[in-house]
């Protein structure tokens, strides 16, 4: 834990926030904190983690944990996913801590996805009472399609420190302590859809070294949670791992607000006890500026589209 008190104000990168509006009927990303993502062209769709019980820092610390099912229902009717709604194609985690994978198994059980990950989502998937044909368990950098994403699972790793290493090796059946939802495989998930827009999934700020490299996705969905406590030779070298190796020309960056406070509430980034996003901004800013690369911050449920303006 870091001396600093409070917390970065947002308001100093409100220019950030300014990722193109998507068109009716095209494709787009809806952010909805933390790294969770929605993916969809007006009729395929897939999400990473979902998560969206978020839970208090004191029930997290203190008491188990389980999906609030109360929460996740308003999250998935905003989406147009509730009862009588459209499907979800596939869920994926990134990997399996509480604030990624706490309710995946119940959004896929909601939605009528398929539960995507490694044996620890999987074990997630089976301890939610998920049906076992509804959970994949992938191989890396093997490519399976989803309604019209194809989605390839690349290794990669969790920003250090990892407070909750290992894998989940039995289903997790809450509620449990947070401790039982360790990291699991982390993942790199690389995207193409049928029109062929390619798109680099990073939901934690870890990497493993050359693990993307003949790689491509015109855009960079980058996880910077504790990123900006980290050396800033770590921050150069993430970037280099993830956004140079796919040759991304537009970046947005997820992972960077407080999963403490609910989505009722207006999003609020990390407190500085745990990370620095202004180090981060300042870092990246940089880089993005020297190569020509685009940077932005994600508006919580608006329908975005990173391709756009792009070549």
């Amino acid at each position: 834990m870091r001396l600093k008190l409070g917390r970065p104000d947002l308001s100093r990168h409100a220019d950030r926030f300014d990722v193109p509006a998507a068109s009716d009927g095209g494709m787009g990303v809806t952010f909805l904190g933390v790294a969770s993502l929605l993916l969809d062209d007006g009729g395929s769709a897939v999400m990473t983690d979902g998560y969206f019980s978020r839970p208090s820092l004191p029930t997290v610390l203190l008491r188990s944990i389980a999906p609030d099912e109360a929460r996740i229902d308003a999250a998935l009717d905003r989406l147009g996913f509730g009862a009588g709604g459209r499907r979800l194609a596939a869920v994926a985690p990134v990997h399996t801590h509480f604030d990624h994978a706490l309710d995946s198994a119940v959004v896929a059980q909601r939605t009528g996805a398929v539960l995507v990950g490694g044996e620890s989502a999987a074990n997630v998937g089976r301890g939610g009472g998920l049906d076992p044909t509804r959970i994949d368990v992938v191989t890396p950098g093997r490519p399976r399609t989803y309604g019209a994403f194809t989605l390839t699972h690349v290794e990669s790793d969790h920003c250090p420190p990892d407070r909750f290493p290992g894998t989940i090796d039995a289903p997790v059946v809450p509620p449990v302590r947070t401790g039982a939802y360790r990291c699991g495989e982390a993942w790199s998930i690389v995207v193409e859809h049928t029109s062929g827009r390619t798109a680099l999934l990073q939901g934690s700020a870890g990497y493993v070294e050359g693990a993307l490299d003949g790689r491509s996705a015109e855009v960079a969905y980058l996880g910077v949670g504790q990123l900006g406590v980290m050396p800033e030779d770590y921050i150069r070298a993430y970037w280099a791992q993830t956004v140079e190796a796919v040759g991304a020309r537009r970046v947005v960056l997820t992972h960077w607000d407080d999963f403490f406070r609910g989505l009722d509430a207006p999003l609020r980034a990390l407190p500085y006890a745990g990370d620095d996003l202004d180090v981060t901004m300042r870092v990246l800013t940089g880089l993005a500026q020297q190569q020509g690369v685009a940077l932005h911050l994600p508006t919580l449920w608006r329908r975005e589209d990173p391709w756009a303006g792009l070549a």
